[in-house]
């Protein structure tokens, strides 16, 4: 017997299940005599052991099955008469205040998918950024490729950034040493940002043999617990100083940037169209960024607890898994479920949103819209062919780029909906070069 539904908030509601005590003990007896068949024991002979004993041994763990099958079997009739969509599982408590001795009374708890209504679109504004790739755009980019293969040789001038040096360092913390604070033989690129701006800053000026005293104040995020937001003093002395020599933009230049010939037109066509590419790509992702808002900001609804809770398990997991990959102890950063919740509740609305969204039109992901992401993603390796069959070869894979494809579609229709206005900026601006 059933009760209705009970709502207790937004999302979470209470059904009230009552079972027959004699069904129960039926059912039990039931699977006693099926177990008693084959249930062996010590001076009894095969199937031949009393179903006294039988009880006595297995009875109380047959009776929880039993009662847990049906509360399963129960709740899932309820469910299905009230047409509930229900998010993970439910929670069973009996009934202290029951009045017939005949029943066994249960409540299950539980959430719903929330009801979505999609809202109004037709208010909403994008801004689509415009550039162009500059002349001046590709001689930038091919001084930054020169200065990633630079070769560097020793130097007897002073430390600029950009150099490369090696250097001993010895660290304390309110004159006391402290763990990671000191070191040999270390190497790094002035300016690039291995090290603390303050520390690598405070390299600059100083001449191979030479010592340096410096204090830097170590932020307050810092992963090493121990100095975080605190002032250290460190000993420096420096070994060596290298500086870079950039290769000849020439024939063979080009050719390490995978033009065979050498023809330096050709090179300087390839870094246009890459960075086209990037322009696109760069593009599309502000536009998908404020299609996702627009749907945040128009539609209004709850999240279910589970699958946030789910979320954050999932969010804390890739966050350790981060931190082992970076040679760190994620036991030592102190994670904590609430630093995920913002994060988690966000993608779960969104979720739900897209899952709508896809559902009321029909936004499907086509066989050639699956391929040509494939394809672009390829685009970006050496062997282009080799990836694309690389990702058939993986249900999984192929799954990833139709998530991809699916968000596309919603993006296209999502800016068909809106009011989309062209905003100039620079390659650098879209590319977020200060």
């Amino acid at each position: 017997m059933r009760s209705n539904v009970e709502s207790l908030g937004a999302l979470e509601r209470r059904i009230d299940i009552s079972i027959s005590q004699d069904q129960i003990q039926d059912e039990v007896n039931k699977r006693l005599k099926q177990l008693a068949k084959k249930t062996k024991m010590h001076g009894f002979r095969p199937g031949k052991v009393p179903l006294k004993l039988v009880s006595q041994r297995y009875g109380a763990e047959i009776e929880q099955e039993v009662l847990g099958d049906a509360l399963q079997r129960e709740f899932s009739e309820a469910v299905k008469e009230h047409d509930l969509q229900v998010v993970g599982y439910p929670r069973y408590e009996a009934k202290q205040d029951n009045e017939d001795p005949e029943q066994i009374a249960f409540s299950a708890q539980f959430e719903i998918y929330p009801e979505i209504v999609l809202g109004d679109l037709s208010q909403q504004t994008v801004e689509k950024p415009k550039t162009q790739v500059s002349t001046d755009d590709v001689d930038k980019t091919i001084e930054m490729i020169r200065k990633q293969q630079a070769q560097f040789q020793e130097s007897e001038h002073a430390v600029m950034d950009g150099d490369r040096v090696k250097l001993d360092y010895h660290g304390k913390l309110n004159g006391n040493d402290f763990e990671g604070g000191q070191a040999e033989d270390v190497v790094l690129i002035v300016g690039e940002g291995k090290f603390m701006k303050d520390f690598e800053a405070a390299l600059v000026g100083l001449n191979a043999g030479e010592e340096k005293s410096f204090d830097v104040v170590f932020p307050e995020d810092y992963h090493g617990k121990e100095v975080a937001g605190k002032s250290v003093v460190f000993e420096v002395k420096l070994k060596l100083v290298e500086s870079p020599v950039l290769p000849e933009v020439n024939e063979e230049f080009a050719k390490l940037l995978g033009i065979q010939d050498g023809d330096l037109d050709k090179m300087r066509d390839g870094i246009r169209h890459d960075l086209e590419r990037e322009v696109l790509k760069r593009i599309n992702s502000r536009l998908k960024e404020q299609a996702m808002r627009c749907l945040m900001d128009t539609t209004s609804i709850d999240a279910p607890n589970a699958l946030i809770n789910k979320e954050i398990e999932r969010l804390m997991e890739n966050m350790h898994k981060d931190f082992a990959s970076r040679g760190m102890n994620a036991k030592d950063m102190q994670l904590k479920p609430e630093m995920f919740k913002s994060k988690a509740e966000h993608r779960i609305k969104l979720g739900l949103i897209l899952a709508e969204l896809l559902k009321v039109h029909n936004l499907k992901a086509t066989p050639e819209q699956i391929r040509k992401v494939i394809e672009d993603t390829a685009q970006s390796y050496d062997n282009p062919e080799e990836v694309v069959k690389w990702h058939y070869a993986s249900k999984e894979r192929l799954q990833d780029a139709e998530s991809l494809a699916l968000e596309e579609n919603v993006v296209q229709w999502v800016l068909q909906q809106v009011s989309v206005v062209e905003k100039s900026v620079t390659f650098d601006e879209l590319m977020g070069v200060a």
